[in-house]
């Protein structure tokens, strides 16, 4: 089992997923297997100029990112990882000028998939904007595979 490098992890975020950037998401927390990520109000995201409402793909990408952060922090799965299989199911809208956060943790780990589990909140009250389960690749060493 490999500890992972947090802080490796984080930068990888931040260096090779540009629209991490272009969505201004960050990292509130990052522990093995749980990620914690935030995605601030901005009206370019939109998707129903009348109510203010951010776009639900938006909300799947930060919840996608914030999943995979978990796999590949996770001690067992941190070479790499890709998204095979995402339910999100969506519980209603995010107040409009709100920041949304969402926390997934990676709870099973297989040779070759990861399980995740995730909620996506806007801090207004108890019911989550979204709730996601998924499956992710697990990228191991040469070395693992040989195990």
């Amino acid at each position: 089992m490999n500890k992972p490098d947090l802080d490796f992890v984080k930068e990888h975020f931040a260096k090779e997923l540009p629209y991490v950037a272009a969505l201004n998401m960050r990292f509130d927390d990052l522990t093995a297997g749980v990620a914690v990520m935030t995605m601030p109000y901005d009206a370019r995201l939109v998707g129903d100029p009348e109510s203010g409402v951010i776009h639900g793909g938006a909300v799947s990408a930060l919840m996608d990112t914030t999943c995979g952060a978990a796999v590949f922090s996770h001690p067992e799965a941190s070479m790499g990882t890709a998204t095979i299989d995402l339910r999100i199911d969506y519980m209603r809208a995010a107040k409009p000028g709100c920041a949304i956060t969402a926390r997934a943790e990676c709870y099973h780990v297989t040779r070759s998939v990861a399980f995740v589990r995730a909620t996506a909140t806007d801090g207004e009250g108890d019911t989550p904007v979204a709730t996601a389960t998924g499956a992710f690749t697990v990228e191991r060493s040469a070395q693992e595979g040989k195990a």
